[in-house]
């Protein structure tokens, strides 16, 4: 009981406290812009992991078949699922339509601040979600 009542007041803590003064809009306008930067920082390194590791696979494939290593050997090496592949665009269509959904919903609650960050995450978050249910909904 102590612990549902200690989650309660946790929980509920921020809605009660409003320590903060009407001047704050830049202040909420720095933290919005320095969280984009992370954002889009992250994915444009994301994008250079994904290009690099597409290189060095497809340069190790061309190794593999210049020393004429065998069949077995080379299966072995060059397993891959080929229901991560098939599941790679369904991935990218719940993260990009989470970002939409996200933006959408922040554009209609101007304006920007630490609230649209949450927005965000929560979409995001969802989109997660409803991939991670594609997924237990295929294996079956």
């Amino acid at each position: 009981m102590k612990k549902i009542l200690s989650l309660a007041l946790v929980v509920a803590s921020p809605f009660v406290v409003c320590a903060q003064d009407g001047n704050s809009t830049e202040f909420e306008r720095k933290i919005f812009e320095i969280c984009a930067m992370i954002f889009v920082v992250g994915l444009f390194m994301i994008f250079i992991l994904t290009i690099m590791k597409r290189i060095l696979d497809h340069r190790l494939k061309n190794k593999i078949l210049e020393r004429g290593i065998t069949d077995s050997v080379a299966l072995s090496i060059l397993q891959t699922n080929p229901n991560e592949n098939r599941n790679i665009n369904i991935k990218w269509f719940a993260i990009l339509a989470g970002i939409g959904a996200g933006l959408t919903l922040v554009n209609f609650t101007r304006p920007l601040g630490i609230h649209s960050l949450a927005i965000m995450a929560f979409c995001i978050a969802i989109s997660f979600l409803g991939y991670f249910y594609f997924l237990k909904q295929s294996e079956k």
